[in-house]
């Protein structure tokens, strides 16, 4: 018969594993339910917008929009744009990865800054600058490239340039150089040792770049919009006009399937090189850069080098334009476009920006709240490591889930909330809390793919060793996951306020006249005559832009080495 100390012990572990379970169970089942209320419901209720007429299966709305002209033309622009400028961001990101994550240099952690600022820039700011770069008036109006197919390709390079190079220069900066080496030893040009040693190992990381650039490129909206109009329109912006603009939501609900198959085979080319460039990592990942840049001796490097120059002194271009852009007022250099900022424009806004920028600092907290809270919880679940067959693919199917908001555009889920949350139990369209979740989902993807590389990367064997001293599972939590992770959650805020605070696609569709939030102002100055209107805009995007900057400036700092995928 057990003694008394013994029955106690296993009544205690009882105990725990019923916790246990209980908190992992609250883990999962919460945050789905907050994405299926919020994502999930109101897509599908947009979904079922195409196929249902009246209580009944009609599928005559897709024959009527897919036999529509107007329709393969947006389809065309959407693809063509997405595929041009994902070609050109991943090649130029692969001499801008070599020089800033292989080689070794002074300022090198300065420039790598740099090019990562266009990425967390608002969309809307990214349009802005590129008219002020490219209007008759600008550096390069020359170009003849105003409100034109180039012009929208040229910023969609420079939004998402930034990424790609860290994407792929993440992982060059892990290869093993040996390998290399032995190669160049064996008599190997450095253009022969590239292509046929270093370039296969990148193949996953510029797969996954090119996937989830071409995401990014075919989902942008406020920069086609600003910088192409009805013209140039690609699936997104569509959507968009079919709903303000013609009210026709059965049209806008067909796109939105359409482009919800183009997301879903992007996100599912993603997550397979992502799988792949994993189990690349884990055979070579104690390799780190050795090479320090000697341009006046390589030719592969003065050429990386001369390349990565150009490129960063062109992103650099339009950021600087707009800042001067902003400092001029009638051939005068002048703080007024500033000072006005105060008013309302002529006739343009119902309240001043600054009040828009307050409304949207805000509504950002309460969205970085809510990303981090579903996003750490889910973090915390897919960084397990089942022995299930079942549970192993459960969890990836979960990860791929989690991932669609990221692609699922934003449009889509605030027309879907205007479409799906009118009514009990989720009547809230009328709620102020409507933006704060819709920007959420947006971030959500960020904050998960910042902090579960980290946790991933914890060793197992800490956890156990804590479990075999007799640590409960609460508390090892607590000290061995959280201190580790706790840096990249500050990454992932800095991700998820950024990305809330220039959020313009749902927030366009939900934020009411009296609440506007800056991105939404800037766009209606964008879209009123008026020289002085045009100036507050300038103004107010770079205000924008230089609080996004200092709160990415901010989280970097706190990034630990290798932290996150974005």
């Amino acid at each position: 018969m057990p003694s008394p100390t013994l029955r106690r012990e296993r009544a205690r572990e009882r105990v725990w594993g019923v916790t246990r379970r209980l908190a992992w169970g609250l883990a999962v089942v919460v945050p789905l339910a907050f994405l299926g209320a919020f994502f999930v419901y109101p897509v599908s209720a947009i979904v079922a917008r195409g196929f249902v007429e009246s209580g009944a299966l009609d599928l005559s709305g897709f024959g009527e929009v897919l036999g529509d002209e107007r329709t393969w033309r947006v389809v065309r622009h959407t693809l063509t744009q997405a595929l041009v400028g994902t070609v050109i961001a991943v090649t130029l990101a692969v001499p801008g990865a070599y020089v800033l994550y292989r080689c070794t240099w002074p300022g090198r952690g300065l420039v790598r800054g740099l090019v990562a600022v266009p990425f967390v820039l608002p969309s809307v700011v990214v349009g802005v600058a590129f008219r002020a770069l490219l209007a008759s008036h600008g550096p390069l109006g020359f170009l003849g490239w105003d409100r034109s197919f180039p012009a929208i390709v040229a910023a969609l390079v420079f939004f998402n340039y930034g990424l790609a190079v860290r994407l792929v220069g993440t992982v060059w900066e892990r290869l093993d150089p040996r390998t290399e080496q032995a190669a160049r030893a064996l008599g190997a040009s450095p253009a022969r040792a590239f292509l046929t040693v270093t370039l296969p190992a990148l193949v996953p990381a510029l797969a996954a770049a090119a996937s989830l650039v071409f995401l990014f490129c075919a989902t942008a909206f406020a920069m086609v919009l600003v910088l192409g109009g009805q013209r140039h329109a690609t699936i997104e912006v569509e959507i968009w006009l079919q709903t303000t603009q013609f009210l026709d939501l059965r049209t806008a609900s067909v796109l939105s399937v359409v482009q919800l198959v183009v997301v879903a085979v992007a996100l599912w080319i993603s997550a397979r090189a992502r799988a792949r460039g994993e189990r690349a990592l884990r055979l070579v990942e104690a390799g780190r850069a050795v090479h320090r840049l000697r341009p006046h001796r390589s030719l592969v490097d003065a050429v990386t080098v001369g390349v990565t120059a150009i490129v960063v002194a062109l992103v650099a271009l339009p950021l600087v334009t707009l800042v001067i852009r902003s400092l001029r007022r009638d051939g005068q250099w002048t703080t007024a476009n500033y000072l006005a900022l105060s008013g309302t424009g002529e006739s343009a806004l119902t309240v001043s920006v600054w009040t828009a920028a307050q409304n949207s600092l805000r509504i950002a907290v309460d969205a970085t709240v809510l990303a981090l809270v579903v996003g750490i919880a889910l973090s915390l679940v897919l960084s397990r490591r089942p022995r299930q067959l079942f549970a192993r693919r459960a969890l990836g199917a979960l990860d791929s889930a989690v991932m669609l908001p990221l692609g699922v555009s934003a449009v889509t889920v605030g027309f879907g909330f205007l479409i799906a949350l009118d009514r009990p139990p989720l009547d809230v369209r009328s709620s102020l809390v409507l933006i704060p979740i819709a920007q959420a989902m947006v971030a959500i993807p960020l904050v998960i793919r910042t902090i579960l590389p980290v946790l991933r990367a914890i060793d197992p064997r800490l956890r156990q060793a804590a479990s075999v001293l007799g640590a409960a599972p609460g508390r090892v939590l607590a000290t061995i996951d959280l201190p580790l992770a706790l840096r990249s959650v500050g990454l992932a805020a800095g991700f998820a306020f950024a990305v809330s605070l220039g959020e313009f696609g749902a927030t366009s569709f939900l934020a009411r006249p009296d609440r506007p939030t800056l991105p939404v102002v800037i766009f209606r100055l964008l879209g009123r005559p008026g020289e002085g209107n045009y100036e507050m805009a300038v103004a107010a995007s770079v205000v924008l832009a230089v609080v996004v900057g200092l709160v990415m400036t901010t989280a970097e700092r706190l990034r630990p080495a290798g932290a996150g995928e974005m």
